[in-house]
């Protein structure tokens, strides 16, 4: 190994290297332009600030809704139904652990099969997830 052969480990990054000559390229303002703010020691704006003018965050209308509903509402497949008997309610769906503790509304949806005879109250069943029910000899009451 000679000295002209050393080089840095892999993925190793050497340092940006500023103000030592215009053959560096990195000379003189180092990068930084001249003058203004950004050329300054300390020099620091928040993030989006656009020199006073009013920031396109601000310029732009708010748009969408995000439903604090949906967060307290769980998915449940049908396939999970088939663990429990009888008549399915909320309690019954957190006892089995089927949706979290904290849920306050259920939502069953046609995935898997079910072959049992439910009584489904107080959740909200889709259409296809009704239809599988009643052919099984199981109702859904609202």
């Amino acid at each position: 190994m000679r000295l002209n052969q050393l080089k840095p480990g892999p993925g190793r990054v050497s340092a940006r290297r500023v103000g030592r000559g215009g053959g560096s390229g990195l000379g003189k303002t180092c990068g930084r332009g001249h003058k203004g703010q950004r050329a300054r020691a300390g020099g620091y704006h928040k993030v989006g600030f656009e020199g006073g003018q009013m920031p396109i965050q601000r310029r732009l209308p708010k748009f969408g809704f995000t439903s604090a509903m949906a967060a307290q509402t769980h998915a449940v497949r049908l396939g999970e139904l088939a663990r429990l008997e009888g008549v399915v309610d909320l309690a019954a769906l957190k006892s089995a652990n089927i949706v979290p503790t904290g849920s306050t509304r259920a939502r069953v949806f046609l995935s898997g099969a079910i072959t049992k005879a439910l009584t489904l109250k107080g959740i909200v069943v889709t259409k296809g997830a009704r239809a599988a029910i009643e052919a099984a000899g199981g109702h859904v009451e609202d």
